[in-house]
C-alpha cells in the first residue's frame, strides 16, 4: 500500500523508493547513475565495505518542484548480500515503490528468483514495481519473456532492460515507478 506523506500546509509530498535485488546486480550503480543524471552525485550517501560493496544501504533525496508543490523522493538501495538479510525489512518499511534490479546474466537466474521471492514475501503485491533486467550490455542475457515465465506477474509490474553502468533506461525506470506511485497505474 502506498503511504505518501502529504504536508498540505507546506505543500510538500514525500515518497520512498527502494532499489532491491540480489548482491552485485547493480543496485548501487543504478542509484549513483540516477543521481548523476540529475547532476546531484553529492546527494547520495553510501555505507560501503573496503571493497566497495554496500554494507547496509545507500540513501539519497531527489527534490522536484511541481507547480506550487515540492516532491521529495527518498531513494534507498538495499544490500543484496545474504549476510545483511535482516536489514532489508527495515529498508523496505514505508516504501511506496520498488525498482527491482535483477542481474540479467542467465547464470544468475537462481539468485534473481530467490531475491524476488524474498521481496514478494516481505511486501506482497500491493506496491508498484519496475523490474529492471540489468547488465543488458553483456552477453548471454536472459530475455524479459523468459524471466516473466519464472515469476508471478501482476499489473503493478513493468519490465525494462537496463545497463546501470551505461545509464541505459535508468531514468526511464525511475520515471515509470514515479508514474505508478502518483497515478496508481
Amino acid at each position: 500500500m502506498i503511504v505518501l506523506i502529504i504536508d498540505h500546509e507546506n505543500k510538500k509530498i514525500k515518497t520512498k523508493i527502494v532499489y532491491y535485488g540480489p548482491a552485485m546486480s547493480g543496485k548501487t550503480t543504478t542509484v549513483k547513475t540516477l543521481f548523476k543524471l540529475f547532476n546531484l552525485e553529492n546527494r547520495i550517501s553510501s555505507i560501503e565495505t573496503s571493497t566497495g560493496r554496500t554494507l547496509f544501504f545507500d540513501f539519497g533525496n531527489l527534490i522536484f518542484k511541481a507547480a506550487e508543490w515540492t516532491i521529495e523522493v527518498n531513494i534507498w538501495a538495499a544490500t543484496g548480500q545474504d549476510y545483511y538479510v535482516e536489514t532489508r525489512p527495515t529498508v523496505l518499511r514505508g516504501v511506496d515503490g520498488v525498482v527491482f534490479v535483477a542481474d540479467g546474466q542467465r547464470s544468475l537466474l537462481g539468485e534473481n528468483l530467490r531475491s524476488w521471492r524474498e521481496l514478494k514475501n516481505l511486501l506482497g503485491d500491493d506496491i508498484p514495481v519496475v523490474f529492471c533486467l540489468n547488465k543488458c550490455d553483456l552477453k548471454d542475457i536472459i530475455s524479459i519473456e523468459e524471466i516473466k515465465k519464472h515469476i508471478n506477474v501482476n499489473s503493478n509490474i513493468c519490465f525494462l532492460k537496463t545497463s546501470a553502468i551505461r545509464g541505459i533506461n535508468v531514468l526511464e525506470a525511475f520515471r515509470l515507478l514515479m508514474e505508478r506511485i502518483f497515478c496508481k497505474k
